[in-house]
């Protein structure tokens, strides 16, 4: 049949392959027995990520004797090696201004309580990478800093002054835009710490590399940083952690000032949007995060003290959160859920909302209307500015607002109750009684950032 070229009958395992860690068609049904079992595990190696199996028509009527693999335990990497761990033990304990970057991976094996452990023994900021789907580590942590840009430029700016460099578990770096040059400070050392020799060194050369298990090996790494550190050098961090801490302070009091003046704010502003949505969530709330023009305001309000309070969108993807809120309400029963989404990023998945009425999900969803893709508009005017095009040309296809999009239709057409918040100072209410509802419930803010 395959060869006639039948109706949705394309190369579903090339479209998907570049987008997976692997991508395969069972061609029997006495294959799926493997091919489920390699899936799984494929899927599960560090660094875990998507697998596709394509199930045709005429597989999934046979029928198999083949019984399913069992699933085992699979103990993977423990710490580094050794002599590995001693090397970089004894950069760090000779550092001056050590830094860390932090990558998703330090949420998915659990080591969030070492990394923050091992950054107060040195007394060094921790940074996260661009994209981030987990809190690895607590937000309001004096020594956190916010993400790092996405060009080798800015992420350099951001470490400047760094001398030695940790970084750990993640896709270092998943840049936009081509800076020439490293990230990384000139005469800067780097160790990085990966789940498998996939990432280690990949982009860009490093001191020292180790493979291990993150909490393992950062455990390890932090009783030989003590071993090695002498009564100066601790005098040193603590110095450092003071700095850091008044760094903290000082940011989160401009926040607070850039919020305050726009306070009153119509269409209400994305600082004071955040500060509300802040004051409302319930300390076992978990964000789904797809806020992006809104993300820094975000990233500098809310505070998120372990892994599972927080998702966001990896692979650069838009519409992201409302599927992902169904996920995440359904893995987490017995805890609020908020999604905050874009106008234009919800979109692209907007019939979540009817499977959330479907499933009597009581999820919130916060839609934040500029009635544009403000995201766009944003990197057309880095592509001008970079490469020399006029700044005042328009932009083409990136507006929402003819005809404005009827997002309370949209939800109740889809089961799904809603309210429009426009006044500054009605958020609040609005989203404690959404969450205490435990229904499904949209609300649409209207908020700055309109474009020309």
């Amino acid at each position: 049949m395959r060869l006639r070229d039948p109706l949705l009958g394309h190369d579903l395992v090339a479209m998907a392959a570049p987008v997976t860690k692997w991508s395969v068609q069972a061609e029997r049904a006495d294959e799926l027995s493997l091919l489920l079992h390699r899936a799984f595990k494929v899927a599960n190696d560090p660094p875990a990520g998507p697998v596709f199996v394509a199930l045709p028509i005429d597989v999934m009527e046979q029928e198999s004797e083949n019984e399913p693999v069992a699933p085992g335990t699979l103990h993977r990497a423990g710490p580094a090696a050794p002599a590995g761990v001693a090397e970089a033990a004894a950069l760090l304990a000779g550092a001056q201004s050590p830094v860390i970057v932090v990558g998703d991976e330090v949420a998915r094996f659990g080591a969030g309580a070492e990394i923050v452990a091992l950054a107060e023994a040195l007394g060094a900021a921790m940074w996260t990478e661009g994209i981030r789907m987990h809190a690895s580590v607590p937000s309001s942590h004096p020594n956190f800093r916010l993400a790092l840009g996405f060009d080798a430029l800015s992420i350099r700016k951001a470490l400047e002054g760094a001398d030695v460099l940790l970084l750990v578990g993640g896709p270092f770096f998943e840049e936009v835009w081509f800076s020439p040059g490293s990230p990384f400070p000139t005469g800067a050392a780097v160790i990085q710490v990966e789940t498998s020799s996939q990432r280690l060194a990949y982009n860009y050369g490093v001191k020292v590399g180790l493979i291990g298990d993150p909490k393992a090996t950062l455990a390890a790494l932090l009783v030989d940083v003590n071993g090695k550190a002498s009564a100066g050098y601790r005098e040193a961090a603590a110095r450092r952690n003071e700095a850091l801490k008044s760094l903290k302070d000082g940011d989160a009091a401009a926040q607070r000032a850039r919020a305050q003046k726009r306070w009153d704010n119509t269409p209400i502003s994305m600082p004071r949007l955040m500060a509300d949505i802040a004051s409302a969530l319930p300390a076992d709330a978990i964000v789904v995060d797809e806020a992006i023009t809104a993300g820094p305001d975000l990233a500098r309000t809310l505070s998120f003290s372990k892994r599972g309070d927080y998702f966001g969108a990896r692979g650069g993807g838009i519409g992201q959160a409302l599927p992902g809120a169904l996920g995440v309400k359904v893995a987490c029963p017995d805890r609020p859920v908020v999604a905050i989404s874009g106008d234009g990023s919800s979109m692209y998945s907007i019939q979540a909302l009817w499977t959330a009425a479907h499933h009597d999900l009581p999820i919130v969803f916060v839609i934040l209307n500029n009635g544009e893709y403000r995201i766009l508009k944003h990197n057309m005017d880095v592509y001008r500015q970079r490469f020399g095009a006029k700044p005042d040309r328009p932009y083409l296809h990136m507006d929402l607002g003819k005809p404005r999009l009827g997002f309370l239709d949209l939800a109740r057409g889809l089961g799904v109750s809603a309210e429009r918040i426009t006044t500054p100072g009605d958020l609040t209410g609005a989203l404690s009684r959404a969450i205490a509802a435990k229904r499904p419930h949209l609300i649409e803010v209207v908020i700055e950032g309109k474009v020309a």
